[in-house]
């Protein structure tokens, strides 16, 4: 008997590839994000660039993931989620490296704006290979390992600015983190499966609907809000503390050396953290989990503000506020998939994903107005506080709203 192109994905093999290859892409995706904050202190002064206009490179790839996240994500409901994928990535390797032959703040502002579309592409689509492509009971914590990638990514690049040779110049970074994703294009053009799913739903030939429809229709409207919600107010304090922590502490007396390494513990643990949120969002403990996520971010925020700087609590609390900002993106990830059918799932993700980058976009503006207007570090993480308790509210409401889902189904269950 035969095993049918739809049916394939199916197979235990193939859903570990899935998930190991976009994986692969993860962190590829999370060294170029990371790629900016941890240069930011050789990049300001070759181009001499105050906090306002570093702001503006900050966000520049942002900007473009915003827009390549809408347009990634309803390319895929039409052409497939593996296509748009590998084409992704090969426009965020090939911008990422060109960053790095910028000679002018302009043309430095461009290939990062047009980074952001590639990377923007990419990301709903590794959310709905990985949802679509593995067993429904261990889904959130499969999206979860995925995302894992990025952090991991982070700290990846992190290292990278640690080494003698790669560390000594803000050039080799962006090399570095643009050729790594065109290492992986090859592999997922040989070994990944496209979704199943997705063949199914293209099998029917069943009209698709528009933007609004998929977004708001058939009892949508509330699970996307809260999640645009959601993802914007986590996102936004997320990218702060990615972008501007290490300029924070440096600011406040540690090394830039030392801030690195808050840097990469930041991420390391954060990983991991990632991964144990998506596994309680696959168990009885999901809204637990988001509980303790949320009320971890705001303790670290707060310690982060009243606690003397000292290189030990500065990595106790930057592994603290990576743990749970981290988390808080994993329990997003792995929830946004739930909120919609297969036929809308890439644009429903990839609408989700573009509306949290409009907070990864504002919170490195935000931060770089506030310093540049006066303000102390410990204000501009005090402003993070009622951001976190929104953030919170929305993303357990999902977790309500799901969890009650659940229950109901297995009622319908027979025996």
């Amino acid at each position: 008997m035969t095993t049918s192109a739809a049916d394939k994905s199916t197979i235990p093999g193939l859903a570990v590839m899935t998930v190991a290859l976009c994986w692969l892409v993860a962190l590829c995706e999370g060294m170029d994000l990371q790629a900016a904050g941890v240069v930011a202190a050789k990049l300001a002064p070759a181009f001499k660039l105050g906090p306002g206009p570093m702001g503006w490179f900050f966000s520049a790839s942002t900007a473009g993931l915003l827009i390549g996240a809408v347009i990634g994500g309803r390319l895929a409901d039409h052409f497939g989620r593996k296509r748009v994928l590998i084409g992704s990535v090969v426009v965020f390797g090939l911008l990422t490296a060109a960053t790095a032959m910028a000679t002018t703040f302009p043309v430095l502002l461009t290939t990062r704006f047009l980074t952001g579309l590639g990377l923007g592409g990419a990301l709903p689509n590794l959310i709905a290979l990985v949802a679509e492509g593995t067993d429904p009971r261990r889904k959130n914590l499969a999206v979860a390992i995925m995302y894992s990638g990025m952090p991991l990514g982070g700290a990846l690049v992190s290292l990278v600015t640690l080494t003698p040779v790669l560390g000594s110049t803000w050039t080799s970074v962006f090399y570095v983190a643009g050729i790594s994703p065109l290492v992986v294009v090859p592999l997922l053009i040989l070994f990944l499966p496209e979704s199943r799913q997705f063949l199914e739903v293209r099998e029917t030939k069943a009209p698709q609907a528009n933007f609004i429809s998929a977004l708001f229709h058939q009892g949508r409207a509330a699970p996307t809000l809260f999640l645009w919600a959601s993802f914007f107010c986590t996102l936004l304090v997320l990218y702060l503390l990615l972008n501007w922590l290490p300029t924070l502490l440096v600011s406040r007396g540690l090394t830039k050396p030392e801030a690195a390494r808050v840097q990469l513990f930041f991420n390391l643990v954060g990983a991991f953290a990632a991964m144990a949120a998506g596994w309680a969002i696959d168990t009885r403990f999901r809204l637990l989990g988001i509980v303790v996520t949320f009320l971890t971010l705001g303790a670290g925020l707060l310690l982060l503000i009243t606690v003397p700087t000292s290189p030990g609590s500065a990595l106790l609390i930057g592994s603290l506020l990576g743990a749970a900002a981290l988390a808080s993106q994993s329990i997003l990830y792995a929830v946004a998939p739930d909120c919609y059918p297969t036929e809308v799932r890439g644009r429903g993700v990839g609408a989700a994903v573009s509306a949290g980058r409009f907070g990864s976009i504002a919170g490195p503006i935000v931060a770089a107005q506030l310093l540049v207007g006066g303000r102390s570090p410990a204000d501009v993480l005090q402003a993070m506080l009622p951001l976190v308790a929104i953030g919170f509210a929305c993303t357990l409401l999902l977790g309500w709203a799901r969890s009650r889902q659940l229950r109901w189904d297995s009622k319908d269950l027979p025996g």
